[in-house]
């Protein structure tokens, strides 16, 4: 990854993907995915400076650079979120941070979901410069301990990360202690060692894997809806009551400190009325979001399995992009059908 890369140098990236183990640097730039990070640092879009991609037509451009703005029309941007349907990205020039001169974490588990939604709503609200804030449901807790072994309280817990000077992180871990404490938060621990961050952020890090092992080979449908953070309590109390009309419990996590959240439905692949109820049952989240004017991908992408949410939600900016697309593309040979199909 880019921050393996640049930690040797003193420097991190600071969008981080959590796929990054898996996926490349063009694919992050296409997708303009993100991790847990991204509350703080912003998406891959305002860390890209520059980039090399090769048009349909074959031929190479340059767009930016290594400087923060460039002239005329915002042509390098246009390259990001596209997911390949406009050219294939071949150099990536990111903006870099150097590391944090203190890093502390916590964890916190809570008594109901609410308290969870509610602490992190608090906290943005406060204007703690919160790193990272992930949430993680009772039920993906208890596959997390079963998984790896670990002894988390099986409650709805908050995961967060704090960076700045030694006196501000022990700062940031105490006021969001005192919010979360509260809202019916419990066993509040945080820790500034690197490998005490790093053991108390396991959990979050094996949590999707650790869930498919709950339901021996089924396969996972995972919703990647985005709600302003003022909603954000509303948004998963409702899902989450919803949800519960599914033939198996839902697990639950998110970088929700953005107002991020996903659903992992395990499906039998055998049994195709579950994928068409866990296909309904995200169509109405994706509704619920849009009506709280939130958005229908937070950082998965459009594909083509969001195109009608995506003309839902944006209307006829939809037939702009569509045009962006025939100007770039005439043929359609990049990703055709997917995004703004012609």
């Amino acid at each position: 990854s880019v921050s393996t890369a640049a930690r040797p140098f003193g420097y991190f990236y600071a969008p981080d993907p959590s796929s990054q183990q898996v996926c490349s640097v063009g694919g992050n730039v296409a997708e303009n995915s993100g991790g847990a990070h991204c509350l703080k640092y912003g998406f891959t879009t305002t860390h890209v400076l520059g980039r090399e991609a090769v048009l349909p037509d074959g031929e190479l451009v340059r767009l930016g650079g290594r400087t923060l703005d460039t002239p005329g029309y915002d042509l390098p941007g246009i390259f990001v979120g596209a997911e390949g349907t406009l050219g294939i990205i071949t150099e990536v020039t990111v903006k870099l941070y150097p590391v944090q001169e203190a890093m502390s974490a916590a964890v916190c588990a809570f008594d109901s979901i609410d308290g969870c939604t509610r602490t992190v709503i608090q906290t943005i609200q406060a204007g703690v410069p919160v790193a990272r804030c992930e949430i993680v449901c009772e039920r993906s807790i208890d596959a997390i301990n079963k998984y790896k072994k670990t002894n988390y309280r099986v409650a709805p817990t908050l995961f967060f990360e704090f960076h700045g000077t030694q006196a501000s992180v022990i700062e940031q871990a105490e006021t969001v202690q005192e919010i979360a404490r509260e809202n019916g938060g419990m066993d509040f621990q945080w820790a500034t060692k690197p490998e005490e961050r790093n053991l108390l952020w396991e959990g979050r890090h094996h949590a999707y894997f650790a869930c498919l092992q709950t339901r021996p080979g089924a396969r996972a449908l995972s919703t990647d809806v985005c709600v302003p953070i003022s909603r954000l309590a509303e948004c998963v109390h409702e899902t989450m009551e919803d949800v519960k009309s599914y033939v198996v419990p839902v697990p639950m996590v998110g970088h929700v400190g953005d107002g991020n959240f996903h659903l992992i439905f395990l499906i039998d692949p055998q049994k195709p009325e579950e994928l068409e109820l866990a296909k309904t049952l995200n169509k109405r989240l994706v509704r619920r979001a849009l009506s709280m004017e939130g958005t229908c991908t937070g950082e998965h992408g459009v594909g083509m399995g969001k195109q009608g949410s995506m003309q839902e939600e944006l209307g006829e900016a939809v037939d702009l992009m569509r045009d962006i697309k025939r100007l770039f593309d005439p043929e359609n040979l990049m990703n055709p059908g997917k995004v703004v199909p012609l």
